[in-house]
């Protein structure tokens, strides 16, 4: 990661926990075309891995934290990147896998990051 790809990380870190109450525990991004990639691990709360423990609980869980996390973004855009990278926030795809704790966002913006940013 460089740095731009760092302090995004940072960014989404602290608007996770400003909206759903906790970040995750570590992020790597990458910039890819208009895509800022993050892959997460250390997501679920010590409620949820509990919740995971029964099979219903996991289909709750995938669902919240892909659809419910793609709401958020919707009824709170993310100013502070659009800020930080100068460009405007077009689309969010999200998924997790319960089991290992790993999650990918995938942010989608109006401009080409890695031509931007990577140097």
């Amino acid at each position: 990661m460089n740095k731009y790809e760092a302090e995004f990380s940072n960014i989404v870190r602290s608007f996770r926990k400003k909206h759903m109450g906790k970040g995750p525990s570590k992020i790597t991004t990458t910039f890819c075309k208009n895509w800022a990639i993050c892959e997460m691990e250390g997501n679920l709360s010590p409620v949820e891995r509990f919740i995971a423990s029964a099979d219903e609980g996991k289909q709750a869980l995938r669902s919240a934290r892909t659809e419910m996390v793609k709401q958020i973004y919707r009824k709170n855009p993310p100013l502070e990147m659009e800020e930080f990278l100068g460009c405007k926030f077009v689309d969010l795809f999200v998924d997790i896998d319960i089991d290992r704790d790993f999650g990918m966002s995938i942010f989608v913006f109006d401009e080409d990051l890695q031509k931007k940013f990577i140097k």
